[in-house]
Formats: structure tokens, sequence, C-alpha cells
């Protein structure tokens, strides 16, 4: 793994909160997510960053080092950033989109791309909704279009404009031979001895997910974290079951099934600065987005293989 400026401001924010519990809240993380990156830093850079004791954390030697060159190079790169924006600012007229994975973002720009076509539309793809929300509100991009789950609040919500485009079921993606796979609905609880695949995210989502399996009465067996590609070979060739979103398209070798009772929701939205050079797009952006799901939600698997919605 290769150290990037966000895990500097992961260790930033250990250090200032004292523990893992205060600075998993601060950033919005579950305690286990944050523990488990802090890990990942640790070994990227050969070496424990903090000491745990009964009353909080400390930096180790190693520790001091990294947050002493961090205080140097998050300011810097800040900086830069800010001057970037400012000499952007006035150029050619254009849409920055930022986004997740899923078919959304290709809609908004096939749309955009035709609705203006002298317009230059650029695009930056992340896994991280919280990356993409920050790009948002530094500057570099006009517009995200991401995802949480249920009732969560997205990220940078005191400093962009949130508005949902759509709010659908999640499903489950089950292999063409699958014995559930002729069912009109899945109740989660028929999934106990599956095995699991889902795309990373650094939402709550892993966490909604591992909650409804609880209250289902199972615990997952195995969980395999992986790029969109892979999560379908794995569902395809019967080695695991998956979770996707209503609009997922329909898929050779896959059916996608609405779980009963709706266990899971997901939230598209699509967020802006409000002061941003662009602000005064996001309408039409905004009705682009949900044009673009509607189009999507047509074309699913869950439409295509069950012959309807749910």
């Amino acid at each position: 793994m290769d150290l990037e400026l966000r895990h500097l401001k992961t260790v930033r924010a250990i250090a200032e909160a004292g523990s893992l519990t205060r600075a998993a809240t601060a950033l919005g993380l579950a305690q286990p997510a944050l523990s488990a990156q802090l890990k990942r830093i640790e070994r990227a850079l050969g070496g424990a960053l903090f000491v745990r004791g009964r009353d909080g954390v400390r930096a180790t030697a190693l520790g001091d080092l990294v947050l002493d060159r961090a205080r140097v190079v998050l300011p810097a790169v800040c900086e830069l950033q800010e001057e970037a924006v400012r000499f952007a600012r006035d150029g050619a007229a254009g849409y920055r989109l930022g986004g997740t994975h899923g078919p959304l973002l290709g809609g908004l720009v096939d749309r955009l791309a035709r609705a203006d076509p002298e317009a230059r539309v650029t695009t930056y793809t992340s896994w991280s909704e919280r990356e993409v929300a920050g790009g948002v509100a530094a500057g570099r991009l006009d517009f995200a279009l991401v995802g949480v789950c249920g009732e969560s609040s997205p990220p940078e919500v005191g400093r962009l404009a949130w508005t949902e485009v759509a709010r659908d079921p999640v499903y489950v993606m089950l292999a063409t031979g699958h014995p559930l796979a002729a069912r009109p609905h899945v109740a989660l609880a028929e999934l106990a001895a599956e095995e699991w695949t889902d795309v990373p995210g650094d939402g709550c989502f892993g966490d909604c997910f591992a909650a409804a399996c609880v209250r289902a009465g199972f615990t997952p067996a195995r969980v395999y974290e992986t790029d969109t590609a892979s999560c379908v070979h794995l569902v395809q060739v019967g080695r695991a079951v998956g979770l996707c979103r209503a609009t997922f398209p329909a898929t050779p070798g896959i059916v996608a099934r609405p779980l009963t009772g709706a266990p899971l929701v997901w939230r598209h939205l699509l967020g802006w600065h409000p002061e941003g050079r662009a602000a005064g797009h996001a309408p039409t952006v905004l009705a682009h987005a949900r044009d673009a799901h509607a189009e999507a939600l047509a074309r699913s698997a869950g439409r295509t293989a069950a012959g309807a919605v749910f």
C-alpha cells in the first residue's frame, strides 16, 4: 500500500483525539474500521505509530516522526489546492463530476454531454465517498454523485448542499442456478449459510449489513471485499452471493432479487458547494441525474430478470 494524504490525516486525527474511539467518532467511522486502517498504515510505514494505554493512545518515536512531517505536508498541500482552485476558477465552463462505482455517473456524463456538446465534462472516481465529497468542498470538483446507507448523513454535510436523487432497496445478486434464483423476493435469513462479496467503501454500509444479518439471526461466514468485476465473477460461478443496488445492470449468469422487508436501503445523493462556480447548474445536473437513475432502473437486472422492480 502506498502512503496517501488521507493516511496522514488519519494519523493526525488519532493523535489529536488521543484515542481511537474519539478519533473514529470525529472521522465518522466505526472503531474497528479505523483500527484496521491504522494497521494498514503501520504496515506501510514499517512499525507501530501509537501505543495503547488505559488513558488512550500516545505516539511512538516513529509516530512522532510521521506527525512532524504531516504538520508540514498537509498545510502545504492544502495551500496548493486553494491556489489551484483560485487559478482554475475563471477557466472554461464545464462540469467536473466525482462519483463512486455504479451506473449513474456514466448516465449523467452521457446526458450532460448530449445536452451541451460544447461543455467540457470531466470525471473523478473513487471508492471513498469522503474523498469525492472532499474534492467538491475543496473546489477541485463541481458535483459529487455518491450514495449512503439508509438515513446516514453524507460526508461534508456542513459544507456541501446535498439533494436526494433517488432511494432504492438493496438487492441480493444470485447465480442463475442458485436455488433461490426463481423467487421474487429472498429473505436475508435464507442466505445465512452463504459466503458474500461486496465492493469497498468508507461509509457505514458494511456495519449496516452486519447489523441486518444479526437481526436475521446469523453472522456472515465470509465476505470477499473486492472490485466490481471480481464481485460479479464470484457470483456468476456460485462462489458467493452479493449485495447490489436496484440499478445493477442486467448481467449474464446473474439475477438480482429484492430482500424481503427491505432491511437495507441505498440513497443516491448529489452534492455541490453552495458558493462554488457550478452551483447555478445544480438544478440541471440534478434533473439529469434523476433521469439517469430512471434509465438505469429500467435496464436493471431486477427488472430484466424478475419482470418488475419491487
